[in-house]
Parts: structure tokens; sequence; C-alpha cells
């Protein structure tokens, strides 16, 4: 992965490679933002840069003042995500095939290089899980994985650069795994790299924040597909329209419905429903309408939904839709949060 083929990023790949070309190399680091928006792809670039034997550097007025060069034999393997210096680590569940005995991320690296490559360096958490045939299930980061990494980096490196341990999604990482890494954090080996990729900061150990350098890869806007945005868009329309007469046997159709989605799709449409729901404030208390939002695809729907949501229920809808989220976070029944959650919104609404 070169900076070049990242969309969007150019302003950030060069603050990077200044830093890196100036010889300040942060022995551990938290690359904050959306996959969608290039965070898991940025980590690649810039461990391949830091690798690269020979680096590219442009004239002024290029987009880019430098890259790697693509050519070298680093940069080759890191292309095909293949050198030994190179550790990927990633949510992981239970398959099949792979029993909880011996599940963690050294078991599934074929079938991640696999999704990377296969044009998913901005992939989802949940195109990843559907990728491994597991969407139903919350991936995790566990101390098995702490275990490894820990003994990846205290090897020398097999090709005399920098050791390099790449943890995708590492609010997905337990307690104990985070505890386990959090000494080799602190004091780690020669020519050590530690890049956590993290959507969440708000889900990381304070211990582990205060251990790593930020770099915030700027929100591209495109966490959601044009094709989900669709499917929620159907979905909220149909759920807030049921909200007004609580039907039982139509709103639990809807309840049967929306869990089984899977739990990664379950989260993100609750995501939609807050972006859902502040759109519709600012349209209802300032008449701002925010580009792309309040379009549902029902005329009469776009019309008159916004004004259901007003200064005295607003902050009431964001609190419940957040703690439904949690809940399916941690695994609660899908069903009986999105049932208690549809009583909720309804009784908010109706009293606006």
């Amino acid at each position: 992965m070169q900076f070049k083929d990242i969309v969007g990023q150019r302003v950030l790949a060069n603050r990077l490679t200044e830093i890196i070309d100036s010889g300040r190399i942060s022995h551990a680091q938290m690359f904050l933002g959306p996959t969608a928006s290039g965070s898991l792809a940025m980590a690649i670039a810039y461990a391949q840069y830091v690798n690269c034997t020979n680096r590219q550097h442009y004239g002024e007025g290029s987009e880019l003042r430098a890259d790697s060069c693509g050519e070298c034999p680093n940069c080759k393997k890191y292309q095909q995500l293949m050198h030994t210096d190179l550790h990927l680590v990633f949510p992981n569940a239970t398959t099949p095939s792979v029993k909880s005995d011996h599940v963690c991320a050294d078991e599934f690296q074929e079938e991640f290089r696999e999704f990377l490559t296969d044009g998913h360096q901005m992939g989802t958490e949940d195109q990843w899980y559907a990728h491994l045939n597991v969407e139903n299930k919350q991936g995790m980061i566990r101390e098995r994985d702490a275990a490894n990494i820990v003994r990846a980096l205290s090897l020398k490196s097999y090709e005399g650069g920098y050791k390099v341990v790449i943890i995708w999604l590492a609010e997905r990482m337990n307690p104990s795994a985070a505890n386990e890494l959090l000494k080799t954090l602190e004091e780690p080996s020669e020519n050590t790299l530690m890049i956590l990729v993290v959507e969440s900061k708000d889900k990381m150990l304070s211990t582990i924040i205060s251990r790593v350098q930020q770099v915030v890869v700027p929100d591209l806007g495109v966490g959601i597909s044009d094709e989900k945005r669709i499917q929620f868009a159907q979905l909220f329309v149909s759920w807030t329209r049921l909200l007004f007469k609580l039907k039982m046997h139509t709103l639990s159709a809807w309840v049967d419905q929306t869990a089984g989605l899977g739990r990664e799709t379950q989260k993100q449409f609750l995501q939609y429903s807050l972006q859902a729901v502040r759109a519709c404030f600012l349209k209802t208390a300032a008449n701002i309408m925010l580009p792309g939002e309040l379009e549902w695809g029902d005329e009469k729907f776009n019309a008159s939904f916004p004004a259901m949501v007003t200064v005295r229920n607003v902050e009431q809808m964001n609190n419940a839709i957040n703690d439904a989220l949690y809940a399916i976070e941690r695994n609660a029944n899908p069903k009986i949060t999105f049932m208690q959650l549809s009583f909720t919104l309804s009784k908010l609404i109706k009293n606006r």
C-alpha cells in the first residue's frame, strides 16, 4: 500500500512522511478515524514507507511530498502483506474450523490478507465479519493475540528494518489483552513500531491511550455505503411510522427483521438513526439542511417527520438510541433491545 493509493488523505500523508524523514518515528501510535476513510490503509502505507529502502521524494507543486517506491524488496512484500516483520492483528471469532481454544488472529492471516487485497483496505468491520461468514458474532482481540504480539516483538528483525505490528480495531481488545500489552507499549524493543488503528477512542483503556501518540485520520464521510444508506433509509421510515400507532403485530415483524440483520449491521443502523435524529433537529430548530441527510426516498415522510424531533425530546431520543447501541455492542438480545427502544421512542415522539 502506497500513500498515492489512498484517496483524500494527501495532507496527512505529507505530514507523516515528513515526520519519518526527520527521524522522529514514535514506537507506539494510534491512528484514529473511520477505517472507511483510510485509517488502516494509512497505517499500512506508513509502515511500508518506514521500511522502504528507496523512498521517493517529489518536487514542489506535487500533491505528495514523498512516497515509498513500490519496487524494492520490502515494498513488494508489503504490497502483498507478506513481509516477515509485519504482523497484522484484528478482531476474530470462532468458526466451524477454528474453535474457542485456538481462536486468535494468527488463525485467520490468509483470510485477512485476502480480504484486504480484494479491495477492502478501507473495508468496514461488518464487511470483515461477512468475509469470515460470522456476521452474527462479535469479534474480539484476546489475550492470546496480545501474547503473540509480545512474542513476535521479542524476536530479532528478519529483514533488518522495523518490526511492525498493526492492530486493526484495537478497541476490540478485551481488558486482559490490553493489560498484556501495556509493558510492551511502555518499554518497546529497538526498531519496533506498533500502530493501533482505532475508530472509537472512548472504548480504549486510558492506560493504553496515555502510552501512544495519536494521529487523527480525517473522516471523509464514507463510513456507510450508498447501498447500506438506501437499506437503512427504508428501514428507518418503516420503523418510525410504526411508532405512531404501535400495532404490536407489525412492530414485532419489524423487530424480527432487524434482529436478523447481524450485529454489525444493527450497530450501523443505530448510528444511522443517530445521524437522522440530529439532522431532523437541525431542520426543526434552525432550518439547517445537512447535505445528503433527510433523504429517505419518501417525499411525504421527508416533509413531515423532522418536526417530530424537537428541543423537548431530542436529547432523550439520542440517549435512548445510544443506550441501545451500547447494549448491542455488548451482545444484548437484539429483539429485546429494539422492542424496548421502539417503546421509548414512541413515547418521546408522541410527547414532543
